[in-house]
C-alpha cells in the first residue's frame, strides 16, 4: 500500500533542527526532507499536546503515524512513568525518530516500529494518540480509528486531533460508531481533540 507519507528515496536528505516550547520546556528535534512538517511543529500536534499532556494516559502509549516523533517523544518526556511505541510507514521519519529519542535520552522508554497502520502493532495499549495524515485519504485515516479498539485495553482510550475544516465532525461520528462514544475534550485554532474509550468488559 503506497501513501503520500511513504519514504521517497529520490528526495535528497537535508537534515535540520527545529525547536518548540511547551509548558516551559524547550524541545529540539531533527527533521529532514521527505517528512511531514519538516520546518516546524505543525499546529495540530502542538494544540494536541497541550490538551493531552495534562491527562492520565496510562503506562503504555502508542503514537500511530508518529513522523519524526513530535507527539510520542514529547509525551515520553512528560510521562516518565510511561513507555511509548512510535509507529509509521515512512522509514526516513522513523530513522529521525530514533535519533531524536537518543538525543532526548528516551531510547530506554520508547520503541520505534515500521508499520503500515496496525500491521506490525501488537499492544494492548492504555492510550493511542493519532494526528491523522488527512492527505492520505479516508481509507487510511479511518483505518487508523477502526483498528484502535482492538489494540486498546478495556477502559483504554483513543485520542485524535483533526481540523474542523478537514472533516472533524464526520470523523467523530465514525469514531463514535466504532466505540459507542466520542467526546470532544478540547478545541483550539480550528482543531478538535476527541477522546473515545473502549468500554470495560464486565
Amino acid at each position: 500500500m503506497s501513501h503520500y507519507y511513504d519514504h521517497d528515496q529520490t528526495i535528497a536528505s537535508k537534515e535540520s533542527i527545529i525547536s518548540f516550547e511547551l509548558f516551559q520546556r524547550k524541545i529540539s528535534l531533527i527533521t529532514d526532507n521527505g517528512v511531514f512538517s519538516k520546518k516546524r511543529v505543525d499546529e495540530g500536534s502542538f494544540v494536541f499536546l497541550k490538551a493531552i499532556i495534562p491527562l492520565s494516559l496510562g503506562k503504555k502509549i502508542l503514537d500511530l503515524g508518529c513522523g519524526y516523533g513530535t507527539i510520542g517523544l514529547t509525551l515520553a518526556l512528560f510521562k516518565e512513568e510511561a513507555s511509548v511505541d512510535l509507529a509509521d510507514i515512512n522509514t526516513r521519519a522513523l530513522a529521525l525518530c530514533k535519533k531524536n529519542a537518543q538525543n532526548l535520552n528516551l531510547s530506554d522508554r520508547t520503541n520505534v516500529i515500521e508499520s503500515d497502520i496496525y500491521s506490525n502493532i501488537e499492544g494492548p495499549y492504555d492510550s493511542i494518540v493519532v494526528n491523522p495524515p488527512i492527505r492520505a485519504g479516508k481509507q487510511v485515516t479511518y483505518a487508523m480509528y477502526l483498528g484502535a479498539k482492538q489494540c486498546l485495553i478495556d477502559g483504554g482510550s483513543l485520542y485524535v486531533v483533526i481540523r474542523k475544516a478537514q472533516g472533524a465532525i464526520s470523523a467523530s461520528e465514525y469514531i463514535k460508531s466504532i466505540f459507542g462514544n466520542c467526546e470532544l475534550i478540547d478545541r483550539s485554532k480550528g482543531y478538535y481533540i476527541y477522546k473515545a474509550t473502549k468500554d470495560e468488559q464486565i
